[in-house]
């Protein structure tokens, strides 16, 4: 885990940071989203953006989930988070699954080739504004708009790997 202040911590009760992610939350099993949990983020916090990537991935660093102006009330989200663009809480999903074409909503889980572990690095930041963005747009755009309006980060590294 990685922290800009260091009080801003992410969690999740399905697997601890540096440990095997369960298969309920990969493409092997139910592929849900793993429950996260999170606290200390700083003063002037308007929202919190997620990302999930696979830096691992043979063709380049793999985006498995792209979630935006998550509320900065809200402390946890649960497991098998819905994958509408829009949540009822106002977060919004932006588009994954891929490295240069996103095309999915919402959590996809990990689902590398056979052989070695890949890691999944779970990333939280604390913004200091709200995303003009719509759903679905993609991790750059992301990326792009919160240039500058990072209070803080926190990171989660899972892993997984598919038996040969």
């Amino acid at each position: 885990m990685s922290s800009s202040n260091g009080t801003f911590h992410l969690e999740s009760p399905a697997f601890r940071d540096g440990d095997l992610i369960p298969a309920i939350h990969t493409g092997h099993g139910l592929n849900l989203s793993p429950p996260l949990r999170w606290s200390g983020a700083p003063a002037g916090t308007e929202s919190l953006a997620l990302l999930v990537e696979d830096p691992d991935a043979p063709s380049g660093t793999w985006v498995h989930w792209v979630l935006f102006n998550i509320p900065a009330s809200i402390k946890a989200l649960p497991a098998g988070l819905e994958r509408s663009p829009r949540l009822a809480n106002g977060a919004c999903h932006g588009s994954c699954w891929g490295v240069d074409r996103f095309e999915r909503i919402g959590f996809q889980g990990p689902m590398p080739p056979p052989g070695r572990a890949h890691r999944y690095r779970f990333e939280l930041i604390a913004l200091d504004c709200l995303l003009p963005l719509q759903p679905g747009c993609t991790v750059h755009q992301v990326r792009e708009a919160m240039e500058g309006h990072e209070l803080a980060r926190t990171a989660l590294i899972g892993f997984f790997s598919q038996l040969p």
